[in-house]
């Protein structure tokens, strides 16, 4: 069964327009069987150029229902059945995106008639609806109105069936999987479109359902699937063949989601997580004084001393690059940074790039202060504190505690829950472990990305 439709907008981004009309006809394959379309509120001002393309006004959709009014019918009235559009990726982009602010996975097959038309009838030099249409003898009525263009999709698609030896049965099953091309023979299609396009950590299981791999992205489908498209390493290509079963926890948040995948990691030891589990391998930075006062740095393999670092880096060069970075921006010394070995002035000082402190030509004051300054941006808040974040659903929030700069753990908040106090807010945390990784983590996530709120107490 085909759904084939087509939408009219605000505008050309599913991030910030909103659809004003959809219309849809179902075909079984040798005949429409029913058709349904409406305008719809999109609860936002038509640009009047928009009503000049389409002949929809603002008035026209005051009183028409909201998308969220007809989502039901729209799932219910498409389950089972494949999307056709005239470039449905717009129209499908747009669809999916008005259900993902409803907090519901709208997944359909789709299949492009614009992609069969070049396909099956070559040589023409425009394939816009109208332009095709027209060179096909389609009559279009009431364009760039939904159900005028969706009929006009109809009967191409129907022509284009009539043309397509075998029907479009090959075609599509090749527009349906071709996303699905890398699965392993324990895997369906089914089981990747089960997988959300949401935030969380996600899990490999083999055939006894061993843990082999945890991982965490913004979008679990297509993390999953960019697994199983890697085929450059031999230890990724094992992988991918031992997978036989995937489950993922949605975490809302980011941060969450990447705290959530360190505990796991060591706590679990999944094989393939061998690298991010080897915390000893890591270089950490650490603060000393030399014999002058000058405020110094060393980079040292974690394992190599009990103390805390300041921060830490997943290899050498890493470190090194970092440290290199850090010593510029703030007119450190490489020798007193142990960048550049020497027993005299360190190469910055011959280029001017360095006051002296390597050959004691700066006040130690002077210097330590700008250390110092480095040392503050390396550290996490040492004061009481909650970031709040997006949560699993939009009535929800994630909150990371954080007490005297030491991690306390994470929790989840609803919105309609907003007006607690402190106290009460901190019953929802689940207490957890702090460790360097975390800090390093959090540390970092502060640093480089945007949070809703932090909260101090």
């Amino acid at each position: 069964m085909y759904a084939i439709l087509d939408i009219e907008t605000t505008g050309g981004s599913p991030k910030t327009e909103k659809i004003t009309e959809i219309a849809i006809f179902f075909h079984d394959g040798e005949k429409v069987v029913d058709e349904w379309s409406t305008l719809l509120n999109p609860e936002k001002s038509i640009p009047y150029f928009i009503t000049g393309l389409t002949g929809i006004t603002n008035e026209m959709v005051a009183n028409a229902p909201r998308f969220y009014e007809v989502a039901k019918e729209i799932v219910e009235r498409t389950e089972d059945h494949t999307i056709v559009g005239h470039n449905v990726k717009f129209d499908y982009s747009f669809i999916k995106s008005e259900f993902k602010k409803l907090g519901f996975e709208y997944d359909r097959s789709t299949l492009c008639t614009i992609k069969l038309s070049r396909k099956i009838f070559p040589g023409h030099k425009s394939y816009s609806l109208g332009k095709l249409c027209k060179d096909l003898g389609i009559e279009i009525h009431d364009r760039h109105r939904a159900a005028g263009d969706a009929l006009a999709t109809v009967k191409l698609f129907e022509m284009l069936q009539n043309n397509q030896e075998g029907g479009f049965g090959v075609e599509m099953v090749r527009e349906r999987s071709g996303r699905y091309k890398n699965l392993n023979e324990h895997l369906t299609v089914k089981d990747i479109q089960n997988l959300p396009e949401e935030c969380g950590t996600y899990y490999f299981f083999d055939d006894s359902q061993q843990l082999l791999y945890i991982g965490k992205s913004k979008d679990i489908r297509h993390r999953v699937l960019s697994h199983l498209g890697n085929t450059t390493t031999k230890r990724a290509l094992e992988l991918k063949q031992r997978i036989h079963t995937i489950s993922y926890d949605l975490t809302g948040s980011e941060l969450i989601a990447l705290l959530k995948e360190s505990k796991e990691i060591k706590d679990q030891k999944p094989r393939y997580n061998r690298a991010q589990k080897r915390t000893s391998s890591y270089w950490g930075l650490y603060p000393g004084k030399d014999e002058y006062g000058y405020i110094t740095f060393a980079l040292r393999k974690i394992s190599e001393t009990p103390q805390d670092p300041v921060t830490c880096f997943n290899n050498k060069k890493e470190a090194r690059e970092a440290l290199t970075k850090m010593v510029g921006k703030n007119w450190l010394c490489q020798k007193l940074s142990g960048l550049y070995q020497t027993d005299g002035a360190c190469f910055h000082h011959s280029i001017r790039q360095c006051n002296g402190a390597c050959i004691q030509g700066e006040a130690v004051s002077a210097y330590n202060k700008r250390a110092e300054a480095l040392l503050d941006s390396l550290q996490l808040d040492r004061g009481n504190l909650l970031i709040i974040d997006s949560g699993r659903k939009p009535d929800e929030r994630s909150l990371v505690r954080i007490e005297k700069g030491i991690y306390m753990g994470y929790g989840y908040l609803s919105v309609n829950e907003a007006y607690l106090g402190i106290e009460e807010m901190l019953e929802c945390i689940q207490p957890a472990l702090d460790n360097r990784d975390i800090r390093h983590i959090l540390r970092n996530w502060l640093k480089n990305n945007k949070v809703e709120k932090i909260l101090y107490y």
